[in-house]
């Protein structure tokens, strides 16, 4: 039996809508679910929104509202987001549940029994956008003098009474854990943080007094926690911590914490020395995503250049849209998108290569064969050279590089693969062959036909809806629709079976950019 399989996004701050950044982080997560459940593993995939917060207290009052409202609002975007880009999560959670509470205050209570938590004064630099303190050393000046925190975010000066952690006892198990191989990636990340630890943890506040949108600390009713450790528990409170439940026994510590590159110190740091204190083990690996960039510019509000990824997928389709943003940026590294170069990748790759191919092959078969499956009449060796180019991406190269988490490289195998099926028809030319061979050209239609089924089935992950609809298409059974199993026997049974195809439609409809306002004829 494969082993059980846990990968979590970061759970999103709903203080606004969604932009394509949140997108990028839930579809390549759902990259990686997907394809682990192609490889028979049982996978639990857990999202959401993390609501408390100062944050979102001074959002929901400069609206005339209460947070309760802001959060029940805005988190319903961000699920929308997610069921729209056909993101499979199994858990969507929600720091405001009564189950949460209850999870977050049991790992409090872990560590102040472990003499982890002791009460202060805190007086320092906070940033109310990253909800994050910084010491004097991290700041930066801005244009105006003011002084901002190592991402730009502009930060105040706070005093109040607080509850603090003990990080710095955890500094040598922090350090052994991150020079860990794998446990923390890419490796740019990796030596960020020892960096960061190296120098010195200080004890950390994780309690507020000067508001109170957030779960109450046990005994404490006058401070609520610091918002990342009610964000971090949201990771065991979906697999039912406290409680001794079936699934935190069988999917606890996670696989694969998924998250930006902004918040890995809250993660490889803090929720490692949260867990070590608390008794329970790390997870097994933390990955870094990079940036998506607008045009090459971060997206912000005062630029005006924040993209509604819904917009973009009613544009451009979901699958044209997942497609591009696990196509063009190498993962664990910014990159950058446009809807011209959203267009130029559907169009190029998926519409002229793959949709082509399918559809050049299909049609035929419907047209030359009456919808009847072709023949095999032996093989050439272009056949066989074709076959094992096919067989060996989705048997080794995609399902490498996607467990490597080297998503682009895992789709560029996929394509390559594309391509020599592209160059075999046109080499064979069966248009041709049904006039002078008709036995070569049914063997040359079932050579694409089969490896149109596998190449299919190995996009799954990324394109779901377009590679589902084309596997229905051409019949390929349920139960063979894996890496593995597609590479059976199924095409004879089906042939058999006397299944016909019918002449199939375009998976890929060309696309085009809007015309700019004012010049439309």
């Amino acid at each position: 039996m494969a082993e059980p399989y846990y990968i979590t996004t970061a759970i999103n701050y709903p203080n606004g809508r969604p932009h394509i950044g949140h997108a990028y982080e839930g579809i390549a997560a759902d990259v990686v679910a997907r394809f682990q459940r192609l490889r028979g593993r049982e996978v639990r995939f857990q999202t959401g929104t993390d609501e408390h917060g100062l944050k979102m207290a001074r959002k929901a009052e400069e609206q005339g509202r209460t947070p309760r409202e802001l959060a029940d609002e805005m988190a319903s975007y961000f699920r929308e987001m997610d069921e729209r880009l056909n993101v499979s999560f199994d858990r969507f959670i929600r720091t405001v549940e009564p189950e949460h509470h209850r999870a977050s205050q049991a790992i409090w209570q872990r560590m102040e029994e472990a003499g982890d938590l002791y009460l202060d004064r805190y007086e320092g630099w906070y940033s109310v956008r990253d909800e994050a303190y910084y010491d004097e050393s991290e700041l930066k000046e801005g244009e105006g003098g003011e002084k901002l925190s190592p991402q730009d975010t502009p930060v105040e000066w706070t005093v109040e009474e607080s509850w603090f952690f003990r990080l710095s006892k955890y500094q040598e198990p922090l350090l052994e854990l991150l020079k860990t191989p794998g446990f923390l990636e890419p490796a740019s990340r990796r030596n960020e943080m020892i960096a960061f630890v190296e120098q010195g943890l200080r004890d950390l506040s994780v309690s507020r007094t000067s508001f109170d949108w957030g779960v109450k600390v046990p005994g404490s009713d006058s401070h609520v926690m610091y918002v990342w450790v009610d964000a971090l528990t949201n990771y065991i409170t979906g697999l039912g911590f406290p409680d001794e439940t079936e699934h935190l026994a069988k999917y606890w510590p996670a696989d694969l914490h998924l998250i930006g590159k902004d918040i890995v110190r809250f993660h490889t740091i803090y929720w490692p020395a949260f867990l070590m204190s608390a008794k329970l083990p790390v997870p097994k690996k933390v990955f870094g995503h990079g940036f998506l960039l607008n045009k090459g510019q971060k997206e912000s509000k005062s630029l005006g250049n924040v993209t509604d990824p819904l917009a973009l997928a009613d544009q451009f389709g979901v699958d044209a849209l997942r497609y591009f943003l696990i196509r063009e940026v190498s993962f664990g590294k910014d990159g950058s998108y446009s809807p011209e170069a959203i267009v130029e990748r559907a169009n190029g790759e998926l519409g002229n290569a793959f949709g082509n191919l399918a559809q050049r092959t299909l049609g035929f078969v419907a047209k030359s064969l009456d919808g009847k499956l072709p023949e095999i009449h032996g093989h050439t060796e272009a056949d066989t050279t074709l076959f094992e180019t096919v067989d060996r991406a989705i048997s080794s190269d995609v399902p490498e590089a996607f467990d490597a988490l080297a998503l682009q490289q895992g789709v560029e195998a996929w394509l390559q693969a594309v391509f020599a099926c592209n160059a075999y028809i046109d080499a064979e030319a069966p248009w041709t062959l049904r006039k002078t061979d008709p036995e070569r050209m049914e063997t040359v239609l079932a050579t694409l036909y089969i490896c149109i089924a596998q190449l299919a089935v190995a996009i799954q992950p990324v394109i779901p809806a377009s590679a589902l609809r084309l596997l229905d298409m051409i019949g390929v059974p349920v139960d063979c629709r894996t890496y593995e199993a597609v590479r059976t026997h199924w095409y004879s049974a089906l042939a058999e079976s006397g299944f016909r195809i019918e002449k199939p439609t375009p998976l890929f409809p060309r696309l085009e950019l809007p015309e700019p306002e004012g010049e439309a004829s």
